[in-house]
């Protein structure tokens, strides 16, 4: 089995000789280094391989959707994806092909689409790349209301909405708030995905859930140490080299300060836990 390093070099190798190496997925590429996500070290080590090759990715390996495809090119090359925005591409739900109807079937095949995988809203399309519109259950419910006809799917559908696979999450947030979704077009301008409001809310769990957690962890150790510590000895505590930082209770230290605090035998002892203090 090679070693990731000798895998890039071959592909570094091909390269040279004209030959174009045959694109893997981002999680295959993950595999190679013996990881499953993107983390900031495995991310680090990556591109540290890479760049000893003489080789970068097409897309930004970081940025793209985790199971999709990236090109090997020299890192002299440009790359289709080169800056650190969050694209919707990297979304999972970007990247699924959607169930469509067309515009000449009866409303009722949409409806049973819509009931039976629970969605809002399906889109309208004649073959992979012409989108006619959208129908949903707001367009048939007011389409009722104003006493049209709705036998066909043409007859309930509205303007589709449709956004490039490169594009910025946050472009798209204005536009699913509105719509409650957007169509993504792929590289070959193929409808590639839809992406819901629901996907959005997932996605900005995954992305703000360890920042919230990690907040709610400090007020805890907070409420732990406060009223158990002389200032003078949260003064001690302090990191050495931030001279100008002043320190009146717990809250003005760091999470590096309250080990610091802790270190102390003493002081652990004062919290009255029944935990081994170096554990």
């Amino acid at each position: 089995m090679p070693t990731s390093r000798e895998r890039l070099e071959k592909i570094a190798e091909q390269i040279q000789k004209g030959v174009v190496p045959p694109p893997c997925t981002v999680r295959a590429l993950l595999s190679w280094f013996g990881a499953e996500r993107r983390g900031y070290n495995i991310v680090w080590r990556i591109r540290r391989n890479l760049e000893h090759a003489g080789l970068r990715t097409s897309p930004d390996f970081e940025y793209a959707y985790i199971d999709g495809y990236v090109s090997f090119i020299s890192a002299g090359q440009k790359s289709t994806v080169g800056d650190p925005t969050y694209r919707i591409g990297a979304l999972e739900s970007a990247n699924r092909k959607p169930v469509s109807v067309k515009p000449d079937h009866p409303l009722s095949k949409a409806t049973t689409v819509m009931l039976s995988q629970e969605f809002s809203q399906v889109p309208v399309m004649t073959n992979g790349r012409d989108v006619k519109g959208v129908v949903s259950w707001e367009s048939i419910g007011s389409r009722l209301s104003l006493g049209s006809s709705c036998n066909f799917v043409r007859e309930c559908m509205d303007p589709p909405q449709i956004i490039g696979i490169d594009a910025s999450l946050f472009s798209a947030i204005e536009i699913i708030a509105q719509h409650q979704y957007v169509l993504v077009r792929d590289s070959d301008s193929k409808v590639g995905g839809i992406v819901t409001a629901t996907d959005l809310t997932q996605q900005f769990r995954q992305l703000a859930e360890p920042f919230l957690l990690v907040g709610e962890i400090e007020n805890h150790v907070r409420l732990l140490l406060h009223g158990k510590f002389t200032v003078k000895q949260l003064r001690d505590a302090k990191n050495p080299s931030d001279e100008d930082r002043n320190i009146e209770g717990i809250s003005d230290l760091n999470f590096g300060e309250y080990a610091r605090l802790l270190e102390n035998e003493a002081h652990w002892n004062k919290l009255n836990l029944a935990i081994d203090q170096s554990a």
